[in-house]
């Protein structure tokens, strides 16, 4: 009779979920140079405008011009790029407001977010859904209020919420801050508690509203 070790079977890696990232911008260097830095990301699938994506994407990135053509699906969500400070009311698919000038790596993160049904900066309010980016502890139903104040975070904890934000899973985590996985996973169930967040997710999205993700 084999003994259990022998019938043991090794899980296999959870699959990275990659979302379909539209870039729509009037400027088309830049597009490009930010499907470039999108790219870098495992799990985002960038595709430039024409590119037939259209209705396919889980995501769409554009400026004002790209949000008033006709090439982003209206049951998309958006990521919008304004040059325009305090600008007025956009349309309610559009689930985060960034500088036009803001990085690759901020984009990446409101683009998860908004795919994920979360509202990031000057967005008009819109339904919360609870997203899961590969993460099960401390999952919950409730919301949180991220306007009561919270615990500081550590030195430690800044950098893994800044990981987070890059989507980074645990392993990935552990590697950058050459730091083990079970402490890994100590700072993200440490941060999760601290920002009274249900998930990655929704720690990522509290974070960026109490500017401790810098936009």
């Amino acid at each position: 009779m084999a003994s259990s070790a022998a019938q043991t079977i090794a899980r296999p890696e959870p699959a990275i979920h990659r979302l379909t990232v539209l870039v729509v911008l009037a400027d088309a260097r830049r597009a490009e140079q930010l499907a470039d830095a999108l790219a870098a990301s495992d799990d985002l699938v960038p595709a430039l405008a024409g590119s037939g994506v259209g209705q396919m994407a889980d995501v769409a990135v554009a400026d004002e011009a790209g949000l008033e053509s006709r090439l982003v699906s209206p049951a998309t969500p958006v990521v919008l790029l304004s040059r325009r400070a305090g600008s007025g009311p956009v349309a309610d698919t559009v689930l985060a407001v960034l500088p036009a000038s803001a990085d690759g790596l901020l984009i990446a993160a409101a683009a998860r977010l908004a795919a994920s049904g979360y509202r990031v900066g000057k967005a008009p309010p819109s339904r919360v859904v609870h997203g899961d980016f590969h993460d099960d502890e401390l999952a919950g139903e409730e919301t949180p209020d991220d306007n009561q104040p919270r615990p500081a975070l550590s030195p430690r904890e800044a950098e893994v919420l800044a990981l987070l934000a890059e989507g980074a899973p645990n392993k990935v985590i552990a590697r950058r801050l050459n730091i083990s996985v079970h402490t890994a996973k100590f700072h993200v169930a440490a941060i999760l508690i601290k920002l009274g967040a249900a998930n990655r997710t929704d720690a990522i999205a509290i974070a960026m509203r109490q500017g401790l993700v810098l936009v």
